[in-house]
């Protein structure tokens, strides 16, 4: 999922994910999101590289989800959680 519409290859080292995988951009997430996922609420971390040794064995998906954020929605999430550390929402 993607806010930006930047594309985040397996070994891109600019992608952010919460406990539910969902993906940012690194941008977004200190941006526009300031650490607080518009789906669950929850905090971002680095999302790890997957091996070149295991994409063929294991590939990505080729399904790219484009969801800009609506900033309306995402303002009563951030309103409640911007304030909480991630581990203590």
């Amino acid at each position: 999922m993607k806010n930006c519409g930047k594309k985040l290859p397996p070994d891109s080292e600019e992608a952010m994910i919460c406990t539910f995988e969902c993906t940012f951009c690194k941008d977004c997430v200190e941006q526009v999101l300031e650490n607080v996922c518009p789906n669950c609420g929850g905090g971002f971390e680095k999302r790890p590289v997957r091996p070149r040794s295991f994409l063929e064995k294991n590939p990505v998906s080729e399904k790219v989800i484009f969801k800009p954020v609506d900033a309306e929605k995402f303002k009563i999430i951030l309103e409640k959680y911007r304030d909480i550390k991630p581990s203590e929402r």
